[in-house]
């Protein structure tokens, strides 16, 4: 069967090492999945596929051993997957309509952990809606905190949860518990002073173990959410490297904003003669100078008077060229 490899792709179906036999990639915006979707999962796997599903490393599932002639039975199986996790789609029935933008990621954040300082999913689908669909090659995942559980650090924007503290010093018996744990599990920025505790505004990094640690509710979460934004980030052949700070304290209508104006940007200096018509954007980014970057990306945002913007942001990483 004769078949076109990009229109494939662009359906969200892998080209496997068997000629004839693809994989179909399932999306899972922010990872969380209601239950009766795996069983329509497993019901498709077994009737189309090879019985296998594999966990990609972006929250997804691929479903193997599929023949190319059964892809469009296999859509046409997907749509009520598609359809309960609110996944935007061009033509309903036809399955995923693009597949260069990858799934959006996130860590279980504060549904269940109790040291995320946001709901991550609630946040990954705001974005999904965004930006879907579309055929651009980025790679958003979301944290709920510095722990950094879902390796945002390794990604072209990276969503990290912060909190401002509050201090509420009648509720405070000075123990000592949030000094000790800043120290110990952070940045070491509070302080004990005359039986109170100060903190140091301009070094916290927002990470809320003060929150944690503390037995008596002197410290709490700001009612407002406040974000890291990380950028950059790659694994790669020939400059791996971490992302780095763009934006400290940002909110999510401006880290929605950054990432729209982004695509228009990668829009206006992408090379389509690049590998399979889609460089990274880092490697845009070192092309054309992060200052240029910064001026589409920061076009018409209004970040929150607490945010801090860098003046300029530096990679590293290993060099192999």
């Amino acid at each position: 069967m004769d078949i076109n490899t990009k229109k494939l792709k662009k359906n969200a179906f892998r080209v496997t090492k068997v000629r004839g036999i693809t994989a179909s990639r399932v999306r899972v915006p922010g990872g969380l999945i209601n239950a009766e979707y795996l069983g329509k999962i497993q019901e498709i796997a077994e009737k189309y596929g090879n019985g296998q599903v594999h966990i990609t490393i972006r929250q997804g599932f691929e479903i193997l051993g599929i023949k190319f002639e059964d892809m469009d039975k296999v859509n046409e199986m997907l749509q009520p997957i598609i359809e309960g996790l609110g996944i935007n789609q061009e033509v309903p029935g036809k399955g995923y309509t693009s597949a260069g933008t990858r799934n959006v990621s996130a860590c279980i954040g504060n549904k269940v952990c109790p040291f995320a300082n946001y709901n991550t999913t609630d946040f990954a689908k705001k974005i999904e809606k965004a930006i879907f669909p579309n055929d651009l090659h980025f790679k958003i995942a979301l944290t709920g905190c510095q722990n950094d559980c879902i390796k945002a650090r390794m990604q072209d924007f990276g969503i990290i949860g912060m909190t401002m503290p509050q201090y509420d010093a009648t509720r405070c018996v000075s123990c000592g518990a949030c000094v000790k744990g800043c120290k110990g599990r952070s940045v070491g920025c509070l302080s004990a002073k005359n039986y109170r505790v100060e903190r140091q505004a301009d070094k916290c990094v927002g990470c809320g173990v003060c929150i944690n640690a503390c037995p008596t509710g002197a410290w709490t979460r700001s009612q407002k959410k406040y974000y890291r934004l990380a950028i950059m980030g790659r694994t790669g052949k020939t400059n791996p490297r971490l992302a780095e700070d763009f934006i400290v304290w940002a909110d999510e209508e401006s880290i929605i904003k950054i990432i729209l104006n982004t695509y228009k940007y990668v829009t206006e200096y992408i090379d389509r003669s690049a590998p399979g018509g889609k460089e990274h954007i880092g490697y845009i980014v070192d092309r054309t100078g992060f200052m240029e970057f910064k001026k589409w990306a920061l076009e018409g945002v209004e970040l929150p008077e607490e945010a801090v913007v860098k003046n300029n942001v530096y990679w590293s990483g290993i060099q192999y060229k």
